[in-house]
């Protein structure tokens, strides 16, 4: 067997499993807003900077317009958005947040406390988090221009 097809040697496949398990662990605490992990990371977007076009959400969250689109009409379906064709440009959509997509951040203000207490104490303190998702961003970065012109 070749090494490196060792999955204990891939750090695409710990990224991956890491990427599942806090799926999981956001499940219970997103239940109670009646949010998925895709829709909460779209709501965190937005109650950044509320009234964006379709294009910087793609860009925020890293996703294609066509896995987007869907997940932005459910919401939309549940009373959290607003789509509104752009004025400018009537092939733009501009998403903003209602009063009770706004209201849910109150709601789910406590949810990143809840998630840190998980792995607090652990080998894994503040400092190394933070470090962590340096390296993280570093290497988003790094595939994102990798992958840009495919």
């Amino acid at each position: 067997m070749y090494e490196q097809l060792k999955l204990d040697n891939q750090v695409c496949f710990r990224l991956y499993t890491a990427s599942r398990l806090i799926t999981q662990t956001y499940r219970p605490l997103l239940e109670p807003l009646g949010l998925t992990y895709p829709q909460y990371l779209v709501m965190m977007a937005l109650w950044e900077k509320d009234n964006q076009l379709v294009g910087e959400l793609c860009r925020r969250l890293v996703l294609d317009t066509n896995t987007l689109t869907p997940l932005l009409q459910r919401m939309e379906k549940e009373g959290l958005i607003i789509r509104t064709r752009g004025i400018a440009d009537g092939r733009q959509t501009l998403v903003s947040l209602t009063k009770k997509g706004l209201h849910m951040e109150e709601q789910a203000k406590d949810i990143p406390t809840c998630m840190t207490k998980c792995w607090q104490g652990k080998p894994m303190d503040l400092g190394d988090a933070q470090r962590f998702v340096e390296n993280l961003d570093t290497m988003i970065a790094t595939l994102k221009e990798a992958t840009a012109g495919r």
